[in-house]
Parts: structure tokens; sequence; C-alpha cells
């Protein structure tokens, strides 16, 4: 038997991705779980980011952010960007986070995250308690051993970490694959 409810964030898991944004001299990182893929050709992809946030105010002067995907061992330090303001404390420096220059944009991204997705802002839609910014994704870093011979992500390997209800999950277990139906 299933029991109805109000509507809640049921529609899990979400990537936890820690957001830097800003520049080399002043930056910020958040943690956001309401983010994923918009479009593939272009690649287009958002994040929902509440506009009492630090990281709001610097994307919406630069227009810019990275999407970096933390792995399991970095898992309180995501939980700290999400609880903790950048208006107060250096998250860079609290985290022991290496500031890394992007290849086509000027917020830096996490050096110790496996996978960095540099975005430029495209358009922002005001919602609820929410704002999407939706961006262009300009480049994609990616640590060498995660990688094959054809440069596809080997992404079992990266042992990333999902977000559900108010708890973290790991995501490195592979269960399936797709054309996993059209084998007999």
């Amino acid at each position: 038997m299933k029991r109805t409810i109000k509507p809640t964030s049921a529609l899990t898991p979400n990537p936890v991705a820690l957001v830097s944004c800003g520049n080399l001299e002043k930056s910020n990182i958040t943690t956001i779980a309401w983010t994923g893929i918009i479009c593939s050709d272009p690649m287009l992809v958002y994040v929902s980011i509440r506009p009492t946030r630090y990281s709001y105010e610097i994307i919406t002067q630069t227009k810019e952010f990275v999407i970096n995907l933390p792995n399991e061992k970095q898992v309180v330090w995501a939980d700290l960007c999400g609880t903790k303001s950048g208006r107060e404390i250096d998250k860079f420096k609290e985290c022991h986070f290496t500031k890394a220059l992007c290849s086509k944009i000027a917020a830096p991204f996490i050096k110790e995250c496996p996978v960095n997705l540099e975005c430029k802002v495209r358009e922002i839609k005001h919602l609820g308690s929410h704002d999407m910014f939706m961006a262009e994704v300009m480049a994609v870093n990616v640590d060498e051993e995660l990688l094959d011979e054809n440069q596809n992500i080997l992404f079992e390997k990266a042992n990333l970490i999902s977000f559900a209800g108010k708890q973290y999950f790991s995501a490195s277990q592979e269960v399936g694959y797709r054309g996993i139906c059209l084998k007999k």
C-alpha cells in the first residue's frame, strides 16, 4: 500500500556538486544538490541557488562557475561548504582545497575533485525559493586515471557522492549500463 504525502524532494538521488565561483583572488564554494543536465548539444547544465547565498551574488556578477564533483573521501568538506557561509570563512582554506586555473573561464576549479565542469551562465530563471542558473559547459577537467583509452570517464572509479533526503551516499558501484535491456 502507498501513502500520499506533501510535495517534497523525492526525485533522488542527486549528484553532490561543489560549485566554485569568483576568481583566483576572491572565490567561494557552495554545495549544491539541485543540479543536472538540461541538454547534450550544446552541453547545458543548471544549478539552483537561493538568492540569499554568497555564491549567488558572485555568480550573478561573473556569469560563470565550476561544478566540481567530490568523491566519498570529501563528504565532510562537501557538507561544510553547504553549511557554512563564504561571507564568514574561506572555504578553500578551511577544506584544504587547491584553487586551479580553468582553461575557459576565470572561476577556479577544485584540484582535489576528480571531475570539474567549467560553465558560463546563459540564463537565470527566477523561480521560488531558488533561482536556476542555466549554463553552457565550456570544458571538462578529469583526473587522468579516470579516463579510458577513448577519453570516456570511468565514473565507477571516481567514487562520487550523491544526496538523497538528508543523507549522502556513495555512487561507486556499477549495477548496469546503457543498452543492458538489449542483451538476451
